[in-house]
């Protein structure tokens, strides 16, 4: 996950083979901890379904715009109207997997629980577009990317300060340093995309 999210933030194609890996693994452990009759299904379909379809796009779409070649990727940038449709995608995506995720967990009347359920929906959300716009070469990626990991750092630092478990430290931990990296991504794809202007370039 590590080397998958550090060779996309530099527009290396190789982040698709690590994602690979990456999201079959998981998919994997997830599908077995919901066969042992823990939780999981959901996760396992996600990255299985998704996920892992999304690096094979991703790989092509890269390498039709140059990632293997000295040049370079030539990464994409939003117009106005690209804007405005994913900024609606992400208020209305967030609205209805909160209340799906609020349906499924009996105790979302609780404060801090109607919080952590908020950042998780924040995080589906933009892990989706966001994994939608890596694999076709969009610098708005990014934006995204930094949400998931400010929310995910937010909910993992709740639950360490309400449950106090090396856990959610670790996690909050992990995902700090993916928002270190997304920053960074940000900074370079700027630059790889500065030449594009529209979905047709």
């Amino acid at each position: 996950g590590i080397l998958c999210v550090v060779c996309s933030a530099n527009g290396k194609i190789f982040t698709f083979l690590f994602g690979v890996f990456d999201v079959s693994i998981y998919a994997a452990i997830c599908f077995l901890n919901w066969r042992q009759g823990g939780a999981g299904l959901g996760n396992a379909l996600i990255n299985g379904l998704y996920f892992l379809p999304m690096q094979f796009i991703g790989f092509f779409q890269w390498k039709k715009r140059g990632a293997d070649t000295e040049e370079g990727l030539k990464a994409r940038r939003f117009n106005g109207r690209q804007w405005a449709l994913f900024s609606a995608l992400f208020i209305a995506g967030t609205i209805v997997v909160y209340f799906i995720l609020a349906a499924f967990d009996k105790e979302a009347a609780a404060g801090f629980i109607r919080t952590a359920v908020l950042m998780d929906a924040i995080s589906m959300v933009c892990n989706l577009i966001g994994q939608f716009l890596l694999s076709t070469a969009y610098m708005e990626q990014w934006v995204f990317w930094i949400i998931v990991n400010l929310s995910s750092t937010a909910m993992w630092l709740i639950s360490y300060k309400e449950m106090g478990d090396s856990y959610s430290a670790i996690y909050a931990i992990k995902y700090f340093f993916y928002l270190l990296n997304s920053l960074n991504g940000l900074r370079i794809w700027i630059g790889l995309s500065k030449d594009s202007k529209s979905l047709e370039n």
